[in-house]
């Protein structure tokens, strides 16, 4: 699978450079597909690709491209202009920290390279994620709690999102944050001093471990039980990094 998707990458850099030739500036793969060690059947390819200018010429110029590339099951690489590069990092702190942090320079100029993250709005916008996403769990949840199957289902499609702003807590809190998302749990639970086994257990099936035998022995096999731990882990979170504001 690594090997399919590193010629899909090479492919679409190949067709960026003859749809936009020199209009082109950047293309950088960014996120946990960029660092070592990811579980590759669960790691999106996320890509910034940076034009010089991006008008309805350049959309019209990308749209085969990117039918093509969602298609293989990727994610629509992200259009930005050079002066939309340069001054967003106040609008979107966690997707440009996650950058600086997590890339790869597939093509041109590192236009990342030099940008300055402020801490200040890179904290809020965490903390803005984290109870959105948990407001959004719940919201769904409450539709599907008598469905074992369903709520299992939404727990697992959202722990890696949770794992992602995990990651970005720990950093905010000056803490050198691992990237593979098992090492961010741990990260978590040393940090935080709170039992992170809804983690564990949602990981492991995802991953086609031991999650199902351990959802068994530890939650009775009860979704409903692994969402309500699940819940208040995020909740722990929540509340680690609204203290930071306290401590900044």
């Amino acid at each position: 699978m690594a090997e399919m998707k590193e010629d899909q990458l090479k492919q679409l850099v190949e067709k960026l450079q003859n749809a936009y030739h020199d209009r082109l500036v950047s293309v950088i793969l960014y996120g946990s597909a960029a660092a070592a060690g990811q579980h590759n059947g669960f790691s999106d390819l996320n890509v910034l690709c940076v034009l010089k200018h991006v008008t309805p010429r350049e959309l019209g110029d990308s749209e085969p491209i990117i039918c093509w590339w969602r298609g293989h099951g990727h994610p629509s690489p992200l259009l930005m202009s050079e002066e939309e590069a340069h001054n967003s990092t106040d609008s979107f702190p966690i997707e440009f920290r996650d950058m600086k942090d997590r890339r790869k320079l597939l093509f041109g100029v590192d236009v990342i390279a030099d940008l300055k993250v402020d801490g200040k709005y890179y904290r809020a916008q965490i903390e803005h994620e984290l109870r959105s996403k948990l407001f959004r769990l719940r919201q769904q949840g409450a539709h599907v709690l008598s469905d074992p199957v369903k709520l299992l289902k939404l727990c697992l499609d959202s722990v890696s999102t949770f794992c992602v702003l995990g990651r970005h807590a720990l950093v905010a809190a000056g803490v050198e944050a691992k990237t593979e998302r098992r090492a961010i749990v741990h990260q978590l639970a040393h940090t935080l001093s709170m039992d992170v086994t809804p983690f564990e257990v949602l990981l492991d099936i995802r991953e086609d471990k031991a999650g199902v035998d351990l959802l068994e022995s530890r939650f009775a096999g009860d979704p409903g039980e692994l969402f309500a731990k699940y819940l208040d882990c995020i909740r722990r979170l929540i509340e680690f990094v609204d203290r930071l504001e306290r401590t900044s």
